[in-house]
């Protein structure tokens, strides 16, 4: 149940995202639903080997280029879900940004509904 509603979370902080920016397109909810399985998919199998790859770059940039790598992901998720657009690497770039500042924001508001045990 909790993974359904993290997928929900993550499709409107998409939604939301989207809705900000001019550059970046999505055309109906179920194409940010797909997004953001296709994101989850991206970012757990594609991102961990591209990071150990570029890691000598991103050590040299202070990990600035992890924002860049970001950046294409987000534009190889473009090519990948129909519905989704995004305009070019800089619309790419600020959709990532703004995608996990408002996604946090979104998962912050949910919180731990578990009981703690002190």
């Amino acid at each position: 149940m909790k993974l359904f509603i993290n997928w929900i979370v993550q499709a409107i902080a998409i939604g939301i995202t989207a809705y900000l920016l001019p550059g970046v397109i999505v055309e109906s909810f179920l194409a940010a639903l797909i997004l953001a399985v296709v994101l989850g998919a991206i970012n757990t199998f594609v991102k961990p080997v591209l990071v150990i790859l570029t890691l000598p770059l991103t050590i040299v940039t202070f990990g600035i280029f992890i924002l860049i790598l970001n950046a294409l992901l987000i534009m190889l998720a473009s090519g990948i879900v129909p519905g989704f657009a995004v305009a070019g690497f800089g619309s790419a770039f600020l959709f990532a940004i703004i995608l996990s500042i408002v996604s946090a924001i979104l998962h912050s508001f949910g919180g731990s509904k578990e009981p703690k045990l002190s």
